[in-house]
């Protein structure tokens, strides 16, 4: 028989009042009676005693948890956020799913999950482990779980990043943007400038420049095909456009029918996958990359250009606005 336990009131009343307990038996009617008291309503004693109980059928293996791939196919169903953010959690979570996916969440034990950790690449492995502990711990937060067995005694440092020195001086800049030409040349000179991340400058509009004030406002950015709004307050800002930046907005060619600052040939978002297929992100990178210094030296990106910016002491200071 399910154990039920049993809520009564204490003898006496207490300066505030009257006081309740509960208690119930571990086993059968003649194990070890638990007994705890000193709450203040019978509810409150009444939950405390569904918990104690609820705990001691997990101890006692009376309650079948959920498998970990089944509890992952209910957290990432309910997961709120873009479709992609869902996708890229999806992917590291497989790599635990792929080892312990057959264990029941109350059959996940640390020892284990330290090692399976271990056979990650260093490459992804803090993200795996970060996103296991993330779906545990919603287990927890359901009654599912007591403790996190992926956060107890499992270390998970961030792994530490390589320094990167795509381009030591503006003069491999200006060669770069020479040999692209005055479309990208110009649009290269600019992010590296501002220190704009690829989707903030590939979103950028006409309207977005003051001239006058000589800022460049960010309001939305395109990433996955699609224009967004930004995920957090401090990235709808103002950047002072300093006179690189000024400079190579001068050597766009004119387009007043495009509303886009930095259009593709057909006037939509350039698709920076087809700029990196054509060869002009790597192979004119390349090109100057082989004669410079190896140390520290790395293949250029379109993304290492706003390290540029803080490598060149161009750093933005943004300016939060409306």
């Amino acid at each position: 028989m399910a154990q039920q336990g049993q809520v009564f009131p204490l003898a006496g009343q207490g300066r505030d009042g009257m006081r309740w307990a509960y208690r119930y038996r571990v086993g059968g009617r003649d194990s070890q009676r638990v007994q705890r008291g000193g709450f203040a309503s019978e509810q409150a004693a009444a939950e405390e005693l569904e918990r104690a109980l609820e705990q001691l059928r997990r101890e006692q293996g009376l309650v079948e948890s959920p498998t970990l791939s089944e509890f992952v196919d209910v957290y990432l169903a309910q997961h709120e956020g873009e479709p992609e953010t869902t996708e890229k959690l999806r992917w590291p979570l497989a790599k635990a799913v792929r080892v312990f996916g057959e264990r029941r969440l109350t059959q996940l034990r640390p020892p284990a999950i330290a090692a399976w950790r271990m056979t990650i690449p260093p490459g992804h492995r803090f993200e795996a482990t970060q996103a296991l502990r993330q779906v545990l711990a919603r287990a927890v937060s359901w009654g599912l779980l007591d403790v996190n067995p992926a956060k107890l005694g499992v270390e998970n440092p961030q792994r530490r990043y390589a320094e990167k020195r795509p381009f030591d001086s503006w003069d491999e800049l200006y060669a770069l943007a020479g040999r692209l030409g005055v479309r990208y040349g110009s649009m290269v000179l600019f992010a590296a400038a501002t220190g704009l991340r690829p989707g903030e400058w590939l979103a950028l509009e006409q309207r977005d420049i003051d001239r006058e004030a000589q800022v460049v406002y960010m309001r939305r950015t395109f990433r996955n095909g699609r224009i967004k709004t930004p995920k957090t307050k401090a990235s709808v800002r103002a950047v002072p456009l300093q006179a690189i930046a000024l400079a190579a907005l001068d050597e766009l060619p004119p387009n007043p029918h495009c509303p886009l600052l930095f259009p593709s040939v057909r006037g939509g978002h350039l698709d920076l996958h087809n700029f990196r297929n054509r060869g002009v992100e790597a192979g004119a990178a390349r090109s100057w990359n082989r004669a410079a210094p190896s140390r520290l030296r790395s293949a250029a990106y379109v993304r290492d250009l706003r390290a540029s910016c803080r490598r060149l002491h161009l750093r933005s200071l943004p300016l939060h606005g409306n």
